[in-house]
């Protein structure tokens, strides 16, 4: 088998294999087949696509290209969820508790921030104290007396993944649906899950522009985990503008801590609590969804879903003080308005903008070398469809140094659109694939 032969085969549209798509995989990660010939093979594949044959033996090939986490010892069903990525997305820190306290076993792999999106791990590290460079013992010990705990991507789990992501940024092919498709789930299938709750996101703020790429991204995460064994539903949700109010690391724990309180954004709670159903649903803790809906609702009205995360930031080092007194977290030094020049309605707020500009003080990063403020940020102060005066305050945006901020309210001025009709309702909630 030689690797020039797969390449031209791919190439020309053909299928691969299972058996040489795992030659390519172990090779590369084992250092036998160089970076410009795998290269190769990513552009190969962005042009011509994959099978589903193919996605789910390249998933399984990355899955065990290192140790697979085994559960097994935990009682009671694990059911993960995962979000490809928003701006102002926290619901992994509100719904994975709402169904933890409900019974479910979490287990939360979670990601960083890159580009414009935010990641759980960075808005957990800015809890003073708080660790996700857990090892794997550690980890199945906090998911026993917890039900939940988070830990980062490690040298164990899938290294194929982590060396083929460096090489897809550096070769233009990060857009690849397959690719895509086959990362996120070799990531998740690496732990011994029975279920998995995905949030596709599509919009201005999202990897996915538009609500037809993030279908066919859907329908192949569900598809590769049915044909493992897996129970999987995936939603498709707007992400045209920031989820909740908060965008920014410590900025929205504190929305978190809100919202577990029963007072947080109607967008963020609608979304966060559906998402927590249906693991409650998939981890058959309930018979049916209309059932899970009302355990998550219960769960998070009698503050057990708040309580199960103060437990876990605690468990993980952290201090869970910081959802009662925000003082105790990161906190900006200054704080800049940004108001609208005319009245009328809030037609659209761009969300990409906004992380764009959120991100440029210091809130994301551009490579994974880079560091993380992780007390700036930007709070809406209004959301699309609001009727407005002039001079009506926007959005603040939170900052410790005035570098780039000149740019970043630039951006955020752009990002606001104002109308003098209001503007057609659009749903969060846009489709289920299952």
């Amino acid at each position: 088998m030689r690797t020039v032969d797969l390449i031209h085969r791919k190439r020309d549209g053909e299928e691969l294999a299972p058996e040489e798509l795992q030659y390519l995989i172990e090779g590369y990660t084992r250092g036998e087949i160089p970076d410009y010939q795998i290269s190769a093979f990513l552009m190969a594949t962005f042009f011509s696509g994959m099978t589903d044959r193919e996605v789910s033996a390249m998933t399984e090939s990355m899955m065990h290209s290192g140790s697979i986490v085994d559960l097994s010892s935990i009682p009671g069903l694990k059911v993960d969820k995962h979000s490809t990525g928003g701006v102002g997305d926290k619901t992994s820190l509100i719904a994975s508790p709402i169904a933890a306290a409900a019974g479910v076993v979490v287990p939360m792999i979670s990601g960083r921030a890159l580009g414009h999106t935010g990641g759980t791990l960075d808005k957990l590290e800015s809890i003073p104290g708080f660790r996700t460079d857990l090892s794997i013992e550690e980890f199945k010990e906090l998911l026993a007396q917890h039900k939940l705990a988070f830990i980062g991507q490690t040298p164990e789990i899938t290294p194929a993944d982590g060396k083929l992501y460096s090489l897809r940024d550096a070769t233009a092919t990060v857009e690849s649906i397959p690719l895509i498709a086959t990362s996120i789930m070799s990531k998740k299938l690496a732990v011994s899950l029975d279920a998995i709750v995905l949030d596709v996101k599509v919009g201005s703020g999202a990897f996915m522009k538009k609500q037809v790429e993030a279908r066919r991204l859907a329908q192949m995460m569900v598809g590769i985990g049915r044909r493992l064994d897996k129970r999987v539903q995936a939603l498709i949700t707007d992400m045209n503008q920031p989820l909740g109010y908060a965008i920014g690391n410590a900025l929205e724990v504190m929305e978190v801590s809100q919202t577990l309180q029963n007072s947080g954004p109607a967008d963020l709670t609608r979304l966060s609590l559906e998402l927590a159903a249906r693991m409650i649903y998939l981890g058959k803790i309930t018979k049916t969804l209309d059932e899970a809906r009302e355990v998550a609702q219960a769960r998070l009205l009698d503050g057990s879903g708040y309580r199960k995360l103060k437990d876990v930031i605690a468990a993980q080092g952290g201090n869970p003080q910081v959802l009662d007194r925000f003082e105790l977290l990161p906190n900006a030094t200054g704080a800049q308005d940004i108001s609208s020049s005319r009245p009328g309605y809030v037609s659209a707020i761009d969300a990409e903008l906004i992380g764009q500009a959120s991100s440029m003080i210091g809130a994301g990063r551009n490579t994974k070398e880079d560091s993380i403020d992780p007390a700036v940020g930007v709070i809406l102060e209004v959301k699309v469809g609001q009727k407005i005066d002039a001079d009506t305050i926007l959005c603040r945006i939170y900052h410790t140094s005035t570098d780039h901020l000149e740019e970043a309210a630039e951006l955020v001025e752009d990002a606001f659109k104002i109308s003098q009709q209001p503007p057609d309702e659009r749903d969060l909630i846009l489709e289920v694939v299952s």
